[in-house]
């Protein structure tokens, strides 16, 4: 491991954790994932093993696990520079962290603070002394974008975006939603049906999408909050015009499918939307329909035709992109990164919000831990990236929308609060 300074603080310093260790503190945030545990349980069985035994289903496992985390990956020399800047300068440090493959998962806010200590008084976990980012893999970087010396985002212009003349409706001031679009050939309660619930069920995800309407334009055009939702008209050529057209943002709430990490490509990650079986693409259908996958994002039409188009000129992405999704972000545990996240900051975008792991929505919470049905937490975590992707600061936002969530999970709040959903949300920057 290694860390530098920049901003206004001046230092570095390296590091490194014992492979068994690391080994052990992986294999046990694996096991409390959703995802799958050690010896591969995943699907149905993996949301329902999390939360009835996973670290992350009560409050004193999962400081334990925070705790071994910290001890195999988090240096304790760097803690102390962290209050120690902090104390310095004032003012909440930033962490930008590039994680190898191998912990691409660790929620690393969730780091405990106190893990060399034998007794800690206190539970600081490093959100507590710092925002925490994710870097983007270099793979995935334009030619010319970069940071400045106090964070700001730096670059060229976002390719193709604001050149479709025939894109309609369309504007800087634009706010993209697609929320929970119907996937060709899949009921509503199948594995690609609704992430959701039923248009209307939900006066958490109406006012959302009423606060955004009174905001500005929305695409696409509605004029009642539940006609944005369980859509079966946004495809990918749908898509790509209002991308093409030059939008403010693109906020996405959907099913997306991994590839497995063994056979290492990342690329072949998709996303559903409303594509039919008969839409062009790089990806085979399944059953009726054909998801778009990272490989569209990046090379677009030029695999299928000598005047192929390249994907960035096809879905020119907006500045904020947000994919809320089941491991949107997961990319960052291949060695080549060329997912969705990735092939986003590559279409133009300077930060994704994406998550580590599977997600469990609303119904899950309600079914596999008691959580009353009037409590939406994937609803609350879709208002809160929204919220941050509408102020200046997204990652301070964001941020401390989570620590508001660790507070209340410290505080024996209950299964509503646990990190299963919270801390797989991560704001992934150029």
């Amino acid at each position: 491991m290694t860390w530098t300074w920049a901003g206004g603080a001046r230092g570095f310093g390296t590091a490194h954790g014992p492979a068994a260790d690391v080994e052990r503190a992986v294999a046990a945030l694996t096991s409390a994932l959703p995802g799958g545990d050690a010896s591969g349980g995943g699907g149905a069985d993996g949301m329902r093993r999390a939360f009835a035994s996973g670290a992350m289903a009560a409050y004193p496992s999962e400081r334990r696990l925070a705790r071994d985390l910290a001890q195999a990956l988090w240096p304790p020399q760097l803690t102390q520079q962290i209050r120690q800047v902090g104390s310095t300068l004032a003012q909440r440090p930033l962490i930008r962290v590039q994680p190898s493959p191998r912990v691409a998962q660790v929620p690393w806010e969730l780091l405990s603070m106190d893990a060399d200590e034998e007794n800690p008084p206190a539970d600081i976990r490093l959100i507590d002394l710092a925002d925490v980012t994710t870097t983007a893999p270099a793979s995935s970087r334009r030619p010319g974008a970069g940071t400045d010396q106090g964070g700001t985002v730096t670059g060229p212009d976002r390719p193709g975006a604001g050149t479709d003349q025939g894109a309609t409706g369309t504007g800087p001031e634009a706010v993209v939603l697609v929320l929970d679009p119907k996937v060709p050939g899949f009921r509503a309660d199948s594995p690609l049906g609704s992430v959701l619930g039923r248009p209307g069920s939900d006066p958490g995800v109406l006012e959302f999408v009423r606060r955004r309407m009174d905001a500005g334009p929305v695409l696409p055009r509605i004029s009642e909050p539940a006609e944005a939702l369980r859509r079966t008209d946004l495809d990918r050529e749908w898509l790509g015009g209002v991308l093409r057209g030059g939008v403010r943002r693109l906020m996405y709430v959907g099913h997306v499918s991994g590839a497995p990490v063994e056979h290492g490509q990342s690329e072949d990650v998709t996303l559903h939307l409303c594509c039919d079986a008969g839409t062009t693409g790089l990806i085979e259908p399944v059953r009726g329909h054909r998801p778009l996958a990272a490989k569209d994002l990046f090379l677009g039409t030029l695999p299928l035709r000598p005047d192929g188009v390249p994907g960035a000129q096809l879905w020119p992405a907006p500045r904020r992109v947000a994919l809320i999704g089941c491991e949107s972000g997961g990319d960052l545990r291949f060695a080549e990164s060329f997912g969705l996240a990735s092939a986003m900051i590559h279409n133009g975008a300077d930060l994704v919000t994406a998550t580590r792991w599977v997600l469990p929505t609303s119904f899950a919470f309600h079914r596999l831990a008691g959580v009353p049905e009037s409590v939406r937490p994937l609803t609350e975590a879709v208002v809160a990236v929204d919220a941050a992707h509408e102020s200046e600061d997204p990652v301070a936002a964001l941020n401390a929308w989570q620590r508001t969530r660790l507070t209340e999970w410290r505080a024996g709040r209950g299964a509503d609060r646990s990190p299963l959903l919270w801390a797989s949300l991560t704001n992934i920057v150029r």
